[in-house]
């Protein structure tokens, strides 16, 4: 499994797997769009041609908000989830960023625990963040120096 930034070729890969992972997926346009984005930084991770995972972020200043992650159904349980945030953190250490924040769903108990084993800490709520359906959002974030 190579991790690697995300490249215009993966972009239909990404859409199709917004809509196994998600219930308002993003649509393609919107990917196009964090490619070009110099705040942005998007990885995938890529079995052969195929991407079984992306998780990407945007960066104001010196601080990160992680957009989105997804892990293929079919390449879930192998730590593809876990390498990718290494990688983001990464990555964004080195563009100078020393905070990542995220909003997870407050039912999500496998992403809650994931994040809480990699030093992510609740830091507040969201009520009815997410539509359809309609549910909380749990406010995590990860400091480094």
């Amino acid at each position: 499994m190579e991790i690697r930034k995300m490249q215009k070729e993966d972009i239909l890969q990404l859409a199709e797997l917004e809509k196994l992972c998600f219930s308002d997926p993003w649509s393609v346009s919107a990917f196009e769009y964090e490619l070009n984005n110099p705040l942005s930084l998007w990885l995938v991770a890529v079995s052969g041609e195929t991407v079984a995972g992306y998780v990407g972020s945007q960066t104001v200043i010196d601080e990160s908000d992680m957009m989105n992650i997804a892990v293929a159904p079919a390449f879930r349980r192998q730590g593809i989830a876990k390498r990718l945030i290494d990688s983001l953190i990464l990555g964004l250490q080195e563009r100078g960023s020393h905070t990542l924040t995220l909003e997870v769903r407050s039912s999500n108990e496998p992403a809650i625990s994931l994040y809480r084993q990699l030093g992510f800490i609740q830091v507040g709520r969201r009520p009815n963040y997410y539509r359809n359906p309609k549910e909380d959002a749990l406010i995590l974030r990860k400091e480094w120096s």
